[in-house]
């Protein structure tokens, strides 16, 4: 699985992906050193993080699933405890749901 964290504040990769090109980039790249599943996520879930507005979090993963959807063959996953997100995130060409509240 590679890890396309499109926040400002992650903890996995300090915000080194500023929008949907780059993320798109770095996640065909993640594919072709082997990942089959882009895990695309929004809002960070590191400790102490500052929830992210529904609206913004559509806006920072959105491009980056329908820029990635039918230009990859890797499962493309939704990280969001979201369910709105979720839900646009399938229909914009996301397989998986990565929820970690479990909702």
């Amino acid at each position: 699985m590679g890890i396309v964290n499109v926040t400002p504040d992650s903890f996995s990769d300090g915000g080194a992906l500023p929008d949907a090109a780059a993320a798109i980039a770095r996640a065909l790249e993640l594919e072709a050193e082997g990942a089959d599943i882009l895990d695309i996520g929004g809002e960070s879930t590191r400790p102490g993080a500052a929830p992210v507005p529904l609206e913004e979090e559509l806006r920072r993963v959105l491009p980056v699933i329908e820029g990635l959807a039918g230009r990859t063959n890797a499962r493309l996953s939704i990280d969001t405890r979201k369910a709105e997100v979720m839900q646009r995130a399938a229909a914009a060409g996301a397989d998986v749901v990565n929820d970690v509240s479990a909702l």
